[in-house]
C-alpha cells in the first residue's frame, strides 16, 4: 500500500472514530441498557479495564470514555441495544412520569432507574400461593380507574425501563373512599377499585391481585413488601380509628383487644412484635420460602411526621390528596426505596437492601442451596467496644456512677463541628457574614470510605498506626500545632481555624480516642502519632458505596427536576438555587426526605435508647442488628470534619480568609460582599482554586446558606452573652435554622 493510501486510510479511520464517538447512546440509555441486562458497573468496569467510578460517570454524562475503551464500550452498548431495545412507549411517553396531567404542585418528573449494584434481571413472577383462608368478600377481579374516566381494563403507567411484571402497578398505593367505593391510587395516575371489605381481605387482595411491590435492589436481597397508605376515610371503612387514644399513642400501637386485630388473628394473619401502629406489617407465615407480607402506613397515627417527611413551617401532607400522596411517596420509593418507617429507618434499610448479609449458595455435593455470607456486607453482631458505645449501653454497667461524664480518653467523641470564635478587628471591618452549606455532607463522606466488616481486634503495647485498619485509636494529638501551618508553600494562621480533632474545635489536651480518619489526617499533616492502644477491624470494604450512589442519584435527579444541574457556572447555580425556594412544593418535600434519609441512616448506625424503650443499662432492640455499628458512624463523622478542615486550610492559603463559625455542615465567613462569589477564591482563568470550597449541586460541593451583617452578629453575641453560634442562625437571622435533613 502506498504512502498516500496509508494517509487516506488513516484519515478515514480518524473520521470513523469521530463518528463512533458521536453515536454513543445518551447517558441515560447507557444505564438503561446495563440494568436491562442485569449487569453491575463493576462488571463492565472489569471487562473494559476501567474504574467503576468511570463507568458511573459515563452513565451520568459527567465524562466520556476515550479510545481505546470508547470503541469497546460502544460495541458493548450496541450488543445490549440489540437484545434489549427501548420500549416503544418510552419514545412517546409524556414528560410527566405519571401519564396524566398532574396538578402543577405535584408534577414530579420521571425518577431515574436504580443504580445497579448486582441488579438482577426481573424474574418471571412466581405463582402467588393463595393464603390459607381467603376472605369470602374478595371479588375475583380488580378494575382500574383514572380520575374522570369510566372503569376500564387496568393499564400501567407509561413504560419505565425494565418494569417487573409482578409489580407493574408500582411499589405502593394510597387507599381512599370515593362515592362509597374504596379506591387505590398508584403511581402513574393509575386508580384501582378495591373489592375488599375487611382488613384481612385487603391483605389477600394486595398479595394476589394488586401487583404492588418493588423488585430487590441486589440479587441476594428481598423484594420490597407492597405498601398501602390508609387515609382517614379508609381507616373508617376498615373499622380502624382515625386517631389513637393517649394511651395508644404512648404505646405506639392499637390495643391488643381491638376488633380488627381479632379479625386479623382469625384469618390466620400475624403482626410483628411492634403490633398495630403507624407502620404495621401484616403477614402470613412463609410457605416454600415465599414471603407474604403487606406494610401499612397510617399518616393519621403519625407515620409521616413533619420533622422528616413534611415542611415544619407549612405542613402539606395533612391536606394532600390521595393521588398527590401516591405521587410523592411513589417518587421516593422509585428513587430511593419503598419507605420502611421514618426516613432514618428507611436509610438503614437501604444499606441492607444494597448489601444483603447473606446469599443462597449451592452445595455441589447435595445440589441443595444453603445460606452463605456475603463478603462485602455486615453479616453478624460482633462484640462491642467500651469506648465506642453510648452511656446507656449494658457493657458500661458498674463501670462508672450512673451520671458519670465520660472523658475523651474514655469515649470516642467523633461528632460534627459545633464551633464559633470572635471576629478579629480586620474581620469586623467587612460588612457581611456569608454562610455556605456542604451538600449532603454525611453521604459525601461515606463515598469511598473504607470501614470494618468484622469484629474488633484489640491492639495493645503502643501499636503502630495503620491507616488501612478502620477502628478506634487511643492517641495523644495535643502536640499537633497548626498555628503556623504551611499549605501550598504559604503560611496560614491556624489559630483562626478549629482543631480538626474535636467537635468543639478546641485543641486536644491529652490522650483521646479517635477514629482512623482523624489519626490519618494528623499523619497527613506531617505529625508523628504514637497510639497507646486500639480496637481495629481487619476485614474491610467500601460497604457504603452503593448506598451513597443510590442517594446521590436520587438527590441529583430531584435537584434537576427543580432546575439545578451539574455543570452550571457559579452565577447560574446561585440563580437556580434561589428559584428552588419558590419551586414545586412536592419536589421540595421529596428533596427533604432524601437528605433526611442520608443523615438519618448514618445516625441509625449508633441508635440510642433515647426514647426509654428499656431501663438504663439494659439491652434495647437496636443492639440486635448487624447494622448497629457505632464505629462506622464515627468514621463517617470523622471524615466530614477532616474533609471540611482540609478545604478550610486550602481556602485560607488561597484567599487569606477564615471561618468564624461552623455548625455541622454550614460554615460562615466574613466577606466584602453578600454572595459566596464575593468570598470564594478563583484562579486567574475564573475557575475555583483546586481543593477549596466550590459552588455546585453535587454532594460535597457547597451552596449559599444565608447572609447577615457583621453588626447583626455583634448584636446577637451581646444579646446571648456570647453563647451564640452564627452558623446555626445565619439562614434565619437569629432563629436557629430547622434541620432540613442534611
Amino acid at each position: 500500500m502506498s504512502t498516500d493510501e496509508n494517509e487516506l486510510f488513516g484519515a478515514v479511520d480518524a473520521l470513523l472514530e469521530q463518528v463512533a464517538q458521536d453515536e454513543l447512546p445518551a447517558p441515560a440509555e447507557r444505564r438503561r441498557l446495563r440494568e436491562a441486562a442485569g449487569l453491575s458497573q463493576d462488571q463492565i468496569a472489569k471487562v473494559l479495564q476501567a474504574r467503576r467510578e468511570a463507568v458511573g460517570n459515563w452513565e451520568t454524562g459527567r465524562t466520556e470514555p476515550r479510545p481505546p475503551k470508547r470503541a469497546a464500550y460502544a460495541r458493548l452498548l450496541e450488543g445490549l441495544a440489540a437484545r434489549f431495545p427501548s420500549p416503544a412507549a418510552a419514545a412517546t411517553a409524556p414528560t410527566s412520569w405519571y401519564g396524566q396531567t398532574s396538578t402543577p404542585a405535584l408534577d414530579i418528573p420521571s425518577p431515574p432507574a436504580p443504580t445497579a449494584v448486582d441488579t438482577p434481571v426481573p424474574e418471571v413472577p412466581a405463582a402467588v400461593k393463595t393464603p390459607p383462608r381467603p376472605a369470602a368478600d374478595t371479588k375475583p377481579s380488580t378494575s382500574s380507574r383514572r380520575p374522570g374516566a369510566k372503569k376500564a381494563v387496568a393499564k400501567p403507567a407509561p413504560a419505565r425501563a425494565a418494569v417487573d411484571p409482578r409489580f407493574e402497578n408500582g411499589p405502593l398505593a394510597v387507599l381512599d373512599v370515593e362515592d362509597g367505593q374504596v379506591v387505590a391510587y398508584c403511581v402513574g395516575g393509575l386508580v384501582l377499585d378495591v373489592p375488599a371489605k375487611t382488613l384481612p381481605a385487603l391483605v389477600d387482595w394486595t398479595l394476589t391481585e394488586a401487583k404492588l411491590g418493588q423488585a430487590r435492589l441486589h440479587r441476594s436481597g428481598y423484594d420490597a413488601d407492597p405498601m398501602l397508605v390508609l387515609t382517614p376515610a379508609a381507616l373508617e371503612r376498615y373499622g380502624l380509628p382515625t386517631a389513637l387514644t393517649p394511651e395508644e399513642r404512648s404505646a405506639g400501637r392499637l390495643g391488643d383487644g381491638h376488633k380488627v386485630i381479632k379479625q386479623v388473628e382469625r384469618a390466620g394473619l400475624e403482626l410483628t412484635k411492634r403490633g398495630f401502629g403507624a407502620w404495621t406489617r401484616i403477614f402470613y407465615r412463609p410457605e416454600d420460602g415465599k414471603r407474604r407480607c403487606v406494610q401499612l402506613c397510617i399518616p393519621a397515627w403519625g407515620a409521616l411526621p413533619t420533622s422528616e417527611w413534611d415542611d415544619k413551617k407549612d405542613p402539606q401532607l395533612p391536606t394532600m390528596s390521595a393521588a398527590d400522596l401516591a405521587r410523592f411517596l411513589g417518587s421516593y420509593a422509585e428513587r430511593v426505596i419503598t419507605p420502611r418507617g421514618f426516613t432514618a429507618t428507611t436509610g438503614l434499610a437501604l444499606m441492607t437492601a444494597l448489601r444483603p448479609p447473606t446469599r443462597a449458595e449451592k452445595d455441589e455435593e447435595t445440589g441443595t442451596f444453603e445460606r452463605a455470607f456475603n463478603a462485602d456486607a455486615l453479616t453478624q453482631v460482633y462484640p462491642v467496644v467500651e469506648c465506642e458505645v453510648p452511656d446507656e449501653h449494658p457493657i458500661l454497667k458498674g463501670k462508672w456512677p450512673r451520671h458519670h461524664q465520660r472523658t475523651p480518653d474514655q469515649m470516642l467523641m467523633e461528632e460534627p463541628f459545633s464551633w464559633c470564635r470572635e471576629l478579629t478587628d480586620d474581620e469586623c471591618l467587612k460588612p457581611y457574614l456569608v454562610g455556605i452549606d456542604v451538600n449532603m455532607a454525611f453521604a459525601a463522606a461515606a463515598n469511598s470510605l473504607v470501614v470494618g466488616l468484622n469484629g474488633p481486634t484489640h491492639l495493645t503495647g503502643n501499636p503502630a498506626f495503620d491507616k488501612a485498619l478502620p477502628g478506634s485509636w487511643l492517641v495523644d494529638l495535643s502536640h499537633v500545632d497548626l498555628s503556623r501551618a504551611r499549605v501550598g508553600g504559604r503560611t496560614i494562621d491556624g489559630d483562626r481555624l478549629p482543631s480538626p480533632f474535636t467537635p468543639s474545635g478546641e485543641r486536644p489536651t491529652g490522650p483521646a480516642w479517635y477514629a482512623t480518619p482523624s489519626v490519618a489526617y494528623a499523619v497527613q499533616l506531617g505529625f508523628d502519632v504514637a497510639p497507646l492502644e486500639a480496637y481495629v477491624r481487619t476485614e474491610t470494604g467500601r460497604y457504603l458505596d452503593p448506598w451513597y450512589d443510590r442517594l446521590r442519584d436520587a438527590y441529583l435527579a430531584t435537584m434537576a427536576d427543580l432546575g439545578v444541574t451539574p455543570g452550571m457556572d457559579d452565577e447560574e447555580f446561585l440563580e437556580a438555587m434561589a428559584r428552588v425556594k419558590d419551586g414545586d412544593p412536592a419536589l421540595k418535600l421529596l428533596l427533604k426526605a432524601i437528605k433526611a434519609t442520608a443523615k438519618g441512616g448514618i445516625g441509625k448506625l449508633r441508635q440510642r435508647n433515647s426514647r426509654g424503650e428499656v431501663p438504663f443499662y439494659e439491652p434495647w432492640p437496636a443492639l440486635e442488628r448487624e447494622t448497629w455499628r457505632p464505629d462506622i458512624r464515627a468514621a463517617v463523622l470523622s471524615t466530614v470534619r477532616v474533609i471540611m478542615h482540609r478545604k478550610m486550610m486550602k481556602t485560607a492559603a488561597a484567599a487569606d480568609i477564615y471561618p468564624v463559625a461552623i455548625g455541622t455542615d454550614c460554615l460562615v465567613y466574613p466577606s466584602n460582599g453578600p454572595s459566596p462569589i464575593d468570598l470564594l477564591p478563583y484562579a486567574p482563568d475564573g475557575k475555583p482554586v483546586t481543593g477549596t470550597f466550590r459552588l455546585g449541586v453535587s454532594p460535597g460541593m457547597v451552596k449559599h446558606e444565608g447572609t447577615q451583617t457583621v453588626l447583626w452578629a455583634e448584636e446577637q453575641f451581646e444579646k446571648n452573652g456570647g453563647l451564640f453560634n452564627i452558623a446555626r442562625n445565619i439562614k434565619n437571622g437569629g432563629r436557629e435554622a430547622d434541620d432540613d435533613g442534611e
